[in-house]
């Protein structure tokens, strides 16, 4: 890219005459620089090192000291914009269309080959740039604005709505699915009922953009993720104990999460866990913590079957998880 057309972009400001007038690549990461890059100065400490791999230029939102006049040091209010100016240039200049998803179809998304000409975003903003900067033209991306930046987007538009049961379920346990769909069938897949009907409008957007995919195998996505205790509150495998701890980071899931427990676990003695300050359905067996000592008391004080417990992810827990083995099944 020239000087000239990278300052007008950004609106930045050079403040020296230097001798280059051009650059290969951007780069983030110093010791990544290779002579003829210009080095976006995130890790500010670094200006040093890139110059001496070789930057062309330096680009800088903090005080800084020039050291060499014979490559570009660009000045700007912040990276982060200078940044969004770029992405959206070449989201233009490219064709690029954007579909905005919710989180959840975004993250099953991750989990889903498809052609090059798709491609699933997430990230901040120098990940969604190393993704997007030599991509096809007319690449359809899709992303979350809870996830991803939505200004970085020229255009965006929202994913169809999917007709009406797409996805016909065949057998279902609260964390497993068997499923056909577009005349597949998927056998005992390790992926909740809650999640199929973001997963048929998934594939509902592939089968209207006609994107070529192929399913993997399902893991853990951070949302309604369960987790097999015992008594002691040590971790077991999967499916091997009655006691499941089930966690939702998001806050705004919980009152669809709490109905879908209330309709196909109906014969469990299930207890719901909340934040504070989170209003909720005024169901029974609610509680709510201030802190996560708060959240061990409940779960030590009442017996259950199944623990929803929202605003937290399984960290919470103290010993590691990776003993909790999951099922194995391909597709």
């Amino acid at each position: 890219m020239r000087l000239e057309n990278f300052l007008a972009l950004t609106q930045a400001t050079l403040i020296n005459e230097p001798c280059v007038h051009s650059f290969e690549n951007i780069v983030f990461e110093a010791h990544k620089v290779k002579r003829g890059d210009l080095f976006f100065a995130y890790e500010h400490e670094n200006i040093k090192l890139a110059i001496v791999n070789g930057a062309y230029g330096v680009i800088f939102d903090k005080p800084t000291q020039i050291s060499d006049n014979e490559i570009a040091w660009i000045k700007v209010d912040s990276l982060d914009y200078a940044l969004k100016k770029l992405l959206r240039f070449k989201m233009i200049e490219k064709e690029i269309v954007a579909y905005e998803c919710n989180e959840i179809i975004l993250k099953l998304s991750l989990q889903v080959i498809t052609q090059a000409t798709f491609l699933t975003l997430t990230g901040d903003l120098k990940s969604v740039f190393k993704s997007i900067w030599d991509v096809e033209n007319r690449t359809t991306v899709l992303f979350s604005p809870a996830l991803s930046d939505k200004e970085i987007f020229a255009t965006v538009k929202k994913i169809p709505n999917a007709p009406f049961a797409p996805i016909e379920i065949m057998e279902q346990t609260l964390f497993e699915t068997s499923f056909i769909y577009d005349n597949t069938f998927y056998e005992r897949q390790p992926i909740s009922p809650f999640f199929i009907p973001y997963l048929e409008e998934l594939l509902h957007l592939y089968k209207t953009l006609k994107v070529s995919y192929k399913l993997k195998k399902f893991t853990p996505i951070e949302h309604f993720e369960p987790v097999f205790t015992n008594k002691k509150f040590e971790i077991k495998n999967f499916g091997t104990s009655d006691k499941v701890l089930i966690f939702e980071p998001n806050i705004d899931l919980i009152d669809s999460q709490i109905s879908f427990l209330q309709r196909h676990a109906s014969w469990a003695n299930i207890i719901f866990i909340a934040p504070l300050n989170v209003k909720t359905q005024e169901i029974k067996n609610i509680f709510t913590y201030k802190n996560e000592k708060d959240i061990i008391s409940i779960l030590k004080n009442n017996n259950f079957n199944f623990a929803l417990i929202v605003g937290v992810d399984k960290t919470l827990l103290s010993k590691p998880l990776s003993n909790q083995t999951q099922l194995t099944m391909d597709f």
